[in-house]
């Protein structure tokens, strides 16, 4: 599998901690050193299926490759605009395309499992390009009264054009059932349905937990790929890890005892963007020419279920 174009979108409101610390009892010191974020973009006029569109339509443009050789799309997201039709039904719309859609839910590491099943699909001769596009708005699904999960996050999109050719990918993929990151959502209610417990619809996390099973399964999954692809540690050029919270990349970091340019980063200036953020951080870095062809590339992220991945690629 090659990677033939990236793209992503942002919000164009910016909320910074400042702003945040005359809406709760909080200060951009308490924010910065315990994440690592300095500000965040949210949705306000836009909605999240216009980010969608854009990055996906951006990863068109600057892959040069015209949307009727798309064979499939792919769609992560937690909380989409629509329950039906699907995100990527959408999109498909928007491009002028007619190939089949497909939503997927993986929480944050939905990025690498939308590869690995786009990966699946060429390597099975179902599809030659396929395009996976990961939108989030986490902002939606936060307590705005606590500041221990609201000041996390960001919304964006991004998008990934993959097709036949390059080298073998290697992933690795996991589940590790608990209840340290949850989110319960209110469906409509059935006259039918006898339970009448009162749901609170927020983020859960206890983060001490989601710390350490963070830390703990992306270090094996990382060590995973990069041992069956028969490679170092220092062979890889970046690692681009799931822009969750700083302490978390360095301590990532810290256990595979690599440079810090190794691990590139943006969370100071988009926050927690769930299952968007290796996407859009990929489409900056290439926006900014940070890659060559042939350059090892590690992807790891970590989510709500509790899920976890890695993927090894080349350039």
């Amino acid at each position: 599998m090659k990677i033939l174009g990236t793209g992503s979108s942002v919000p164009q409101y910016e909320l910074t901690n400042d702003m945040l610390s005359e809406m709760m009892d909080t200060s951009d010191e308490w924010i910065r050193t315990r994440t690592g974020i300095r500000s965040r973009r949210i949705l306000t006029t836009e909605t999240i299926t216009d980010l969608a569109v854009d990055a996906a339509k951006k990863c068109i443009t600057q892959s040069n490759i015209p949307t009727s050789e798309i064979d499939y799309i792919l769609c992560h997201i937690i909380i989409p605009d629509m329950t039906t039709p699907s995100l990527a039904s959408i999109i498909n719309k928007e491009l002028g395309c007619t190939c089949p859609t497909l939503d997927l839910n993986a929480a944050c590491t939905g990025f690498i499992y939308a590869l690995d099943v786009a990966d699946s699909l060429i390597k099975a001769g179902k599809a030659k390009k396929v395009l996976v596009v990961c939108a989030e708005k986490p902002t939606h699904f936060v307590d705005w009264n606590k500041r221990e999960t609201c000041v996390l996050f960001g919304d964006a999109a991004g998008a990934v054009l993959v097709g036949q050719g390059g080298d073998e990918c290697y992933f690795k993929l996991s589940t590790h059932p608990t209840d340290a990151l949850t989110c319960k959502r209110i469906a409509t209610p059935s006259p039918f349905y006898h339970d009448k417990e009162e749901v609170y619809p927020y983020l859960e996390m206890r983060g001490r937990d989601v710390f350490r099973l963070a830390v703990h399964n992306s270090f094996e999954d990382i060590k995973s790929v990069v041992n069956e692809a028969g490679v170092t540690f220092s062979d890889v050029k970046y690692y681009l890890l799931h822009q969750a919270n700083v302490r978390i990349l360095e301590a990532i970091r810290n256990e595979l005892n690599l440079q810090e340019e190794c691990f590139p980063h943006n969370i100071e200036c988009r926050g927690n963007t769930s299952s968007a953020s290796i996407p859009l951080l990929m489409d900056e870095m290439n926006q900014s020419n940070k890659f060559s062809e042939g350059d090892t590339l590690v992807l790891s992220a970590f989510g709500a279920g509790f899920t976890s991945g890695a993927c090894l690629l080349k350039w």
